[in-house]
């Protein structure tokens, strides 16, 4: 089995074996990526490894996901700490994909295969991060009126706030129409779940109702990590994670403590028993991703077996 690292640019990508030290570039556009698919296709059984850069690599993933290549998507912190472990400080596209390379050869049994989302996932995560730009481009244009005094630009400035609150709307009108065929009695029964929580994680979390509780708290990062050594028992903390899923998760699990007595009087007694406030409303917001991941995987069972006894 070979690895194989691509570090990805916006313009080129750097193609890398752990058994070689020459790195191959291609360009970053179809024809590039054709005639790296190409060069794999002489290697034989592989498994390749790249980063996350910001969308960059979606091209490349998606025509090695096409290609029936093994292929692995990274976080780049995760690719930067075994970089470290391995005592390589510098840092280039050429070492990088060299890293990466080697990073495949000797982690793929514990990395996860990339598999590629349906087309009206990645669709509706399209949207979700749209949404996303529009909010936070919201936030900002409402905090710079306060520093305008000039009426001229303060009224551009309301009329740029207007037109993308108007945007909000339609992006939140058109995620609910994307999202109405796939919603199922699990995904309308908490509290909290509106479209737009709905939406992102059926678009950024498309692991769930398919995983244990404890692996779908880790991936979301609202699972509790240890910290000890020796005789020490450190302070449990939350580390990594899916921020994005997190934030809406946030919402969702502060709807949930407010509304539905079961996750109040959980809350509660969290906070009785001397838990500080943002402390047990984590706890909640794992109770809630929970909860609705088990629902979801008992629909699923369900379905399967009614499938199965069908005539």
């Amino acid at each position: 089995m070979l690895g194989v690292g691509i570090d990805v640019g916006k313009r080129f990508l750097d193609l890398a074996r752990h058994d070689a030290l020459e790195v191959m570039r291609f360009d970053n556009t179809p024809a590039g990526i054709q005639q790296l698919i190409k060069q794999l296709a002489q290697w034989g059984e592989l498994r390749v490894v790249l980063e996350a850069t910001g969308g960059y690599e979606m091209a490349v993933l998606r025509a090695l996901t096409g290609a029936g290549r093994w292929v692995c998507r990274v976080n780049p912190r995760q690719a930067r700490n075994f970089a470290r472990a391995t005592g390589q400080l510098a840092k280039t596209d050429a070492i990088d994909a060299q890293m990466l390379a080697d990073m495949a050869e000797r982690l793929h049994a514990k990395l996860q295969r990339y598999v590629e989302p349906e087309p009206w996932q990645v669709t509706l995560a399209a949207y979700v991060t749209r949404r996303s730009q529009v909010v936070a481009l919201i936030q900002q244009q409402t905090l710079q009126l306060d520093c305008l005094t000039i009426p001229t630009l303060l009224k551009a400035a309301r009329r740029t706030l207007k037109a993308l609150q108007a945007e909000r709307d339609l992006l939140v009108a058109a995620i609910t129409r994307l999202i109405k065929p796939y919603l199922s009695p699990a995904w309308t029964s908490m509290k909290g779940s509106g479209p737009v929580v709905q939406a992102t994680l059926m678009s950024l979390l498309p692991e769930l109702g398919c995983l244990s509780r404890q692996q779908v708290a880790k991936l979301v990062g609202v699972a509790p990590l240890n910290r000890d050594s020796g005789s020490l028992r450190g302070r449990r903390g939350i580390f990594g994670g899916r921020a994005h899923v997190r934030k809406v998760l946030y919402m969702a699990a502060l709807s949930a403590v407010r509304w539905q007595p079961e996750f109040k009087a959980f809350y509660e007694q969290l906070r009785a028993r001397g838990k500080p406030a943002k402390v047990a409303l984590v706890a909640c917001m794992r109770k809630w991703i929970v909860i609705l991941n088990a629902r979801l995987r008992d629909e699923m069972n369900t379905s399967c077996e009614s499938q199965t006894v069908a005539p």
